[in-house]
């Protein structure tokens, strides 16, 4: 299969022309995903990122500052660094984006997926010379309910960020293999670090670039392999400080304690499944479970592995004609394979999201065959047929994957109606039994939300989250004992956290065990970012316990902390009228 390089040059015409048609395909998946602006999903890790994030909801240099600086332990957020995904959620915040009006997370989350796919088509032209293939490319993406995940999630931020610069990255450096030049060649390098710095698992970008070289550029040597030095560099550089800042904030389980063989089933299965998702979009999550069993015994983990055999003999016989399907397909593997299960950290063996950026090797594809079916027929009517065919078909696929799109849009208006259409496709799944009790509770509709935590604790004896979450909430019922219960539970099962420290004290001193809640308190202090609620609880725990002295000290230090903690300027008071009466009846007392 021939590419031809672009050309230098072109007329005003035709590039104002193709201009008008690249707008015209932004425009359709603005349109397509519009209703995303108006949804209120609050989805998982959004607490994180956003509601329970003190430095994303109170913008200022110095907070931009931390999270660049936090290279190894970000402190905000659990899990690898990610400094300019954080840093565009405080710009958002400050733009005035609130957890009751996510419109504006939402909108620059468009934005960045129109940007995307403007860039596909850069990519796709650049690399083909073909405006209709690059056209209907973007097109397919930008619609494609698989993009709908990424953008209505907070804090999948990250997703689209990376996928923004790491485009910039694969179109600068298409721009420098064919019009040449230096400046080109480094943008892309700059692009590729910013990419890293938004969501790491774009890591393998480099050798994608050498899979490119090898086609369609058709320039893999031994200069182009050098060339990549500085981007295998920086990929090191990165993964080093993923594991690292993962390990220690969130934990890292390489290869998930998992046999060989079961390895090789989850990638047997996410190869199937994510085709399968690709070109039938439909039952699409934000959770899909580990099947059970994972076993070639079950019909669908045998499916997942004939289909991955027959994919691979497919993909070795199509290299006798052509280097299109084999590369394309291996670019789209490689991108997503960080994802694939060998480092364990998510409780889900697949996710819609993983895909997006991978997507361009497929889309590389697409464009390669669609190209060819474009040049094929010899001029005259047949051709002309052909190709009103072709830009047939593709509207056609657009429109389906429009409708498809919207409706998954509309599931994520409301997160009770997420979280249940998500439980009725996997209804045996902890987390989100778990998850629906969160949004249930924060709904007001607190007994269901029991219910579910309930239900989540039947599933997994030991989930830390909804033990600690129905603690929670029992905490706030004044159900001490059973809060007591569940907060230990939590203890026993995941990390004690400074909320759960502070919690269980309060709980504690509320059942009048007052040394246990300053053992709590006094952990809770050590990593709590609001020390002067803490230091004011340990100095009630003393005065409940006739230790005054005690007291009045932790209430003066939680006013050095914050000068305008009323609480603790109330108890400070009481405590001095407290021991001034005690002065006084020991003045007042005879000699003995």
């Amino acid at each position: 299969m021939s590419v031809v390089a672009p050309g230098t040059h072109g007329s005003r015409g035709r590039t104002l022309f193709a201009a008008c048609l690249i707008g015209l395909v932004v425009l359709a998946v603005l349109f397509t995903h519009w209703p995303a602006l108006s949804a209120r999903t609050i989805c998982f890790d959004d607490h994180e990122y956003l509601l329970e994030n003190r430095l994303v909801r109170n913008p200022s240099w110095d907070g931009a500052w931390r999270f660049l600086r936090e290279i190894f332990e970000p402190s905000t957020v659990r899990g690898y660094y990610q400094p300019l995904t954080m840093i565009s959620l405080m710009l958002d915040h400050a733009l005035g984006g609130r957890a009751d009006d996510l419109r504006i997370f939402h909108r620059t989350n468009l934005l960045l997926h129109a940007a995307n796919t403007a860039l596909i088509i850069a990519l796709v032209y650049l690399l083909f010379d073909r405006l209709a293939a690059a056209l209907a490319a973007g097109l397919l993406f930008g619609v494609h309910p698989l993009s709908v995940e990424p953008i209505v999630w907070i804090a999948e931020r990250k997703t689209v960020l990376a996928g923004f610069f790491g485009l910039i990255c694969m179109v600068s450096y298409a721009w420098h293999t064919r019009r040449g030049g230096r400046k080109a060649y480094w943008l892309s390098l700059l692009a590729f670090v910013a990419a890293l710095m938004s969501k790491p698992t774009t890591t393998l970008i480099p050798v994608a670039l050498l899979l490119l070289d090898y086609w369609p550029l058709r320039r893999l040597s031994r200069q182009s392999v050098v060339e990549k030095a500085p981007f295998f560099a920086v990929a090191f550089a990165s993964a080093v400080i993923t594991v690292v800042s993962q390990g220690r904030t969130a934990g890292v389980d390489v290869a998930s304690g998992r046999s060989m063989i079961d390895m090789a089933l989850i990638l047997c299965h996410n190869i199937v499944f994510y085709l399968g998702k690709i070109f039938w979009p439909t039952n699409l999550s934000s959770h899909y479970p580990f099947p059970e069993p994972l076993s070639a015994a079950s019909g669908m983990m045998l499916a997942a592995v004939v289909g991955t055999v027959l994919l691979i003999g497919i993909l070795l016989v199509s290299l006798r004609r052509t280097r299109a399907a084999a590369t394309g397909w291996l670019i789209f593997f490689l991108l997503i394979s960080p994802t694939m299960g060998v480092i364990g950290f998510t409780r889900v063996i697949a996710a819609d999201k993983f895909a997006y950026f991978p997507a361009v090797g497929l889309l590389l594809v697409f464009a390669a065959l669609f190209s060819w079916a474009w040049d094929r027929a010899p001029p005259g009517r047949s051709r002309n047929l052909l190709r009103i065919g072709l830009v047939g078909l593709v509207l056609s696929a657009t429109v389906s994957e429009a409708e498809l799109s919207r409706n998954q849009l509309s599931r994520w208006q409301d997160s009770v109606r997420y979280y249940r259409y998500m439980l009725a496709l996997a209804p045996e799944t902890p987390t989100l039994q778990s998850g629906l009790a969160n949004v249930l509770v924060t709904a007001g509709q607190v007994d269901e939300g029991i219910e579910h935590y309930r239900e989540a604790l039947r599933l997994d004896p030991d989930f830390h989250h909804a033990h600690a979450n129905l603690a929670d909430v029992l905490l706030e019922r004044k159900q001490l004992a059973q809060a007591v219960s569940h907060y230990y539970a939590a203890m026993k099962s995941g990390p004690a956290d400074h909320l759960v420290q502070l919690n269980i004290g309060y709980a504690l001193a509320g059942l009048g065990r007052y040394e246990e809640a300053f053992a709590h308190f006094t952990e809770s202090l050590k990593t709590h970012p609001e020390p002067a609620a803490v230091l004011t609880n340990i100095g009630n725990v003393k005065y409940q316990l006739g230790d005054l002295e005690a007291a009045i000290g932790f209430y003066e230090k939680a006013l050095r902390a914050d000068p305008n903690h009323q609480n603790a300027i109330g108890n400070l008071a009481k405590a001095y009228v407290r021991r001034a009466k005690a002065i006084q009846q020991d003045t007042d007392s005879p000699n003995p």
